[in-house]
Parts: C-alpha cells; sequence; structure tokens
C-alpha cells in the first residue's frame, strides 16, 4: 500500500496525469463543438489557415516548418492544437527585455574589466569567426589563457574536485541533469563546506533535466546546506510552448580565475560509477586566466534572469597578482546560444568550422540529427578534399534519435565523409577540432534542440594548446570504433527504413 501511494504521489505521475487531465478537456470540447460541426469547421479552419501562415513565414529551419505542417494537415484538428501549445519558440517580450538589460550590462563589463583583443596573426578566416561570437554569442576574446582538456568524465571529476578545493572568494555552477550519487556527492560536500566557510556559492540546475533525478524541492535543501540556488524554467503541469526551451549548459566557475565546460552532466553514468549504455565516454575542458571570467560573465546573466533582480557583477571581477596570469599561445573565446532570438549561434559556429576548413574537420557527437543546410555543408567539404570524419555511438541512449542518426549515414559517406561508431558504448563528447588550429567543446549536439531551442554554450580556441589536445583525444577514440561502410549503410531492412523515414521528418520534435 505504501509502495502504491508512493508511485501515486510522485511528481512525475501528478504532472503526467495533469496533462493528460487538460488534453481530455481539449478533447471534451472538441465534441461538444461537433454539434456545431459547420461553425466549429470555419472557425478550425481560419485558425489552421493562419498557423500555417505563421509557420511558413517564420524565421525558423524548413526542416522545422515541416515537422509541423505535415501533423496540422495529416491530423487537422488535433495538429493544430499541438502547434498551438508546444511548437512556438517564443518569450514574452518582457522576458526579452529583461535579458537585453542583461547583456548589455555584460558587454559594459567586458570593455571595463577586459581589453578588447583582435586576431593579429593575418588570419581573415579566424578573425571572421571570433567576430561574429562577440557579436552574437555574448563572448569576448581572450588571451592570458591556458586549458587542460579531459577525454573522460574520470578525469573531469579528479580535477574539478581540486580545483573547487582551491576556491577563496565564490563557486558558481549550472546544470542540466544533476543525480545523487558518487559524483554529485563528493562535489556537494566541498560546496556545502565552502558556503560554510562564507564563500558565495551559487547553483543553477534545469528543473525538465532532473525531473527524474531530484524530489521537487531540491533547490530548498540546497537553500539549507547554504548554497544559493534557482531552478531554470520550473516544469509546471501545464500545456504550454516553454517546455521546448530548456537549459542545457554546463558550466563551472571557481573565483573567475577557473572554469570547466563540456559534455559533462552531474550524475554517475557519466564517470562509468554505474553503466547504462556501455562504457560513457564523455568530456571537459578546464579554462585557466582571463577566460573564465567570460563563463563566469555567463552564469550571472542566467542567475540574473532567473533569479529576477539586479546584480552588480563588479564584485565577482577576479584580480591577478604580477605574473599570475599565464603567458599562453592562442586565443579563447566563450560564448553562448539561446531561443531568446532568431540568431542560430550553435550552428553558424559549426558552419563557419566546416566552411572555413582547409584540410580537415574532425567531430564527435551524441546525435547527428542535422538539417539539409548542415547536411550539404559537410558533404560539400568532403566533395571538395577536405578529410571529414564524424564519431557517434554505438550504442545509442534513445533508440530513435539513434535510428535518424543512422538513416544520415549514407547521404554523408557517398561524398566521402568517414562515419565512426564508438563501439564500447556511448560517447556523449561534442567537439570539433579543425586543421591543428580550430576547436570548440562544449554542450551544442548536432541535433534541432541543441541547435534552436536550448540555451547552450561553449568555447572556441584559436592555436591553443586545447585544440591539440582535443586532435588527440579525437584520433584515439577513433581507434576504439568502428568505421561504417556505405554497404552497412545501406543495408536497411524496409520496415526500419520506413520507421527512419517517418522519424526524419519529425526528428526536429524529437
Amino acid at each position: 500500500m505504501k509502495g502504491l501511494l508512493r508511485i501515486l504521489t510522485n511528481r512525475v505521475i501528478i504532472i503526467i496525469l495533469l496533462i493528460l487531465i487538460q488534453f481530455g478537456i481539449l478533447f471534451d470540447i472538441i465534441f461538444r463543438f461537433s454539434e456545431y460541426f459547420v461553425y466549429f469547421y470555419a472557425v478550425y479552419l481560419i485558425i489552421s489557415i493562419l498557423v500555417i501562415l505563421k509557420i511558413l513565414n517564420s524565421r525558423s529551419n524548413p526542416a522545422y516548418k515541416i515537422a509541423w505542417l505535415v501533423p496540422i494537415m495529416v491530423i487537422p484538428v488535433l495538429g493544430t492544437l499541438i502547434y498551438l501549445v508546444f511548437g512556438r519558440v517564443r518569450f514574452s517580450k518582457q522576458e526579452k527585455i529583461q535579458m537585453a538589460r542583461i547583456q548589455r550590462n555584460e558587454e559594459v563589463l567586458d570593455v571595463e574589466t577586459v581589453k578588447p583583443i583582435k586576431i593579429t596573426d593575418g588570419n581573415l578566416d579566424a578573425v571572421v569567426q571570433s567576430t561574429y561570437l562577440s557579436a552574437y554569442g555574448e563572448g569576448a576574446l581572450f588571451s592570458h589563457t591556458t586549458s587542460e582538456y579531459y577525454p573522460t568524465g574520470e578525469a573531469s571529476l579528479k580535477s574539478m574536485l581540486v580545483e573547487l578545493e582551491k576556491a577563496e572568494h565564490y563557486i558558481f555552477m549550472e546544470y542540466f541533469i544533476v543525480q545523487e550519487g558518487v559524483m554529485w556527492n563528493s562535489i556537494l560536500d566541498i560546496l556545502e563546506r565552502k558556503a560554510q566557510e562564507g564563500l558565495d556559492v551559487r547553483f543553477i540546475y534545469d528543473d525538465f533535466g532532473c525531473l527524474f533525478t531530484l524530489p521537487h524541492d531540491y533547490h530548498k535543501q540546497l537553500e539549507s546546506r547554504g548554497i544559493k540556488c534557482r531552478v531554470f524554467n520550473p516544469f509546471l503541469p501545464v500545456l504550454s510552448p516553454i517546455f521546448n526551451n530548456r537549459s542545457h549548459r554546463k558550466v563551472m566557475v571557481i573565483d573567475g580565475k577557473v572554469a570547466f565546460t563540456g559534455g559533462l552532466n552531474l550524475a554517475d553514468e557519466y564517470i562509468n560509477e554505474i553503466e547504462r549504455f556501455g562504457h560513457w565516454k564523455d568530456n571537459s575542458i578546464m579554462i585557466k586566466g582571463e577566460a573564465a571570467w567570460g563563463f563566469a560573465l555567463i552564469f550571472l546573466s542566467l542567475w540574473q534572469f532567473v533569479d529576477k533582480n539586479y546584480e552588480d557583477a563588479r564584485p565577482f571581477i577576479p584580480s591577478y597578482k604580477p605574473g599570475e596570469l599565464p603567458e599562453a599561445a592562442g586565443y579563447y573565446q566563450p560564448y553562448v546560444d539561446s531561443p531568446f532570438d532568431a540568431e542560430t549561434v550553435g550552428i553558424t559556429t559549426y558552419l563557419n568550422l566546416i566552411n572555413r576548413a582547409k584540410k580537415y574537420i574532425y567531430i564527435t557527437t551524441p546525435y547527428l540529427v542535422i538539417d539539409n543546410t548542415l547536411m550539404e555543408a559537410l558533404c560539400g567539404a568532403a566533395k571538395g578534399g577536405i578529410d571529414v570524419r564524424i564519431i557517434t555511438p554505438h550504442q545509442p541512449d534513445k533508440w530513435y534519435v539513434h535510428e535518424v542518426t543512422q538513416s544520415n549515414y549514407a547521404q554523408l559517406i557517398e561524398a566521402g565523409v568517414k562515419i565512426f561508431e564508438y563501439t564500447p558504448g556511448f560517447i556523449h563528447s561534442k567537439t570539433f577540432v579543425v586543421d591543428d588550429i580550430y576547436a570548440t567543446v562544449g554542450t551544442v549536439n548536432l541535433d534541432y534542440r541543441s541547435l534552436f531551442l536550448h540555451f547552450e554554450c561553449g568555447v572556441w580556441m584559436y592555436k591553443t594548446i586545447g585544440v591539440q589536445e582535443v586532435l588527440k583525444d579525437h584520433l584515439e577514440t577513433e581507434g576504439l570504433s568502428q568505421l561504417i561502410t556505405l554497404k552497412e549503410a545501406k543495408t536497411v531492412v524496409w520496415y526500419k527504413r520506413l520507421l527512419r523515414n517517418i522519424l526524419r521528418i519529425f526528428s526536429p520534435l524529437l
């Protein structure tokens, strides 16, 4: 009896039941209107035409438009209703104004605390990429920075714990998934102790990302331990388009001098303490020096947005002793992407790397759910003689996404792209490395949600030690992966081919 009561009072079960009730009410309204079919159909027809016109004339990705037009036309009434509830990706005017004000504050801080620098070695391709990120990715370009890349979650955690112990003033953390276990508990012990010592410890987690991993009042538990905590986009059992927009970022900042980002969430599968899909391959990068302040600004911008209170960021500006800043070669540029505007920073950053490659493009991604623009860019690069290689998982975490990933293999391989599957298990890293001089490490997957719907972040690197470390990891991972042949990509039974064709239509919604 207690077990049944626990299930019935579970937050997820309650949310599902409430959403089903709301759908039931909508269907009941439709059924009652059926008595006035002529009037109802006329109203529906007008609404559907307006919705279709809105979709066709929006700035959305064409594949995303098709994914909504199909159900609207195939399942007329239900398709339109579902689009009106879930299909609109938007924030209120007030929220956009709030974030714009926060971002303007960031730009002032950038000017006042970091001398604006530009790439001066004559590489115009690098200048174009950096200029774009400065203008649209909320990220300044930094030198006086070094990094250390970690090719596994286990190595990442060791370094995180060491750096957290060194914190003297503040710790900022923002993560998509958090789950109690070896990884999170070891971090939490330090956070609680540092908070008791008087440090400013702040944490943001995404409510939807933690829906199945944390209790609904977990933020109160952290607050009781002295940790300031905010929940991004609290998941409410109300039919709303806000479901689409999640904070997928992973950021840890220590005193504005050290920062971590990458694919790593805070749960035990990410460090292989538990096994879910074979060996879990993930990564992170530690940034030390000026560029860490860029990640502090990224965190503070979202903190101010969810906290709803203006806060001067100047007290968090790090101060360095003479000779403390690293004299490292190359440039680092933290950047963000968000659905507050129509600017698709994630995909444009990747396209800039692909289109400016001269020798090779090496990619790791857990999902290869791409639109025609990315497909043509990758195929065009390979047809032009660029060595394009992509590593994806052999064991998926989501079977339906993996089916769409594999459905893209044949076209890419025919163009000359080499596709590898990481055979030990699941690879969750998101990296690009190009021509020995460019690399990105961050949270942006090659799928529609990351590229168009979620809040994301990453670091763009030019001629840094991090570029060589990402390259080394990619080549070593290839050695553990299976090269997919064109024959294998095309040898698919008819029913699976049909399933993939259907899934590809709706892939922007997966």
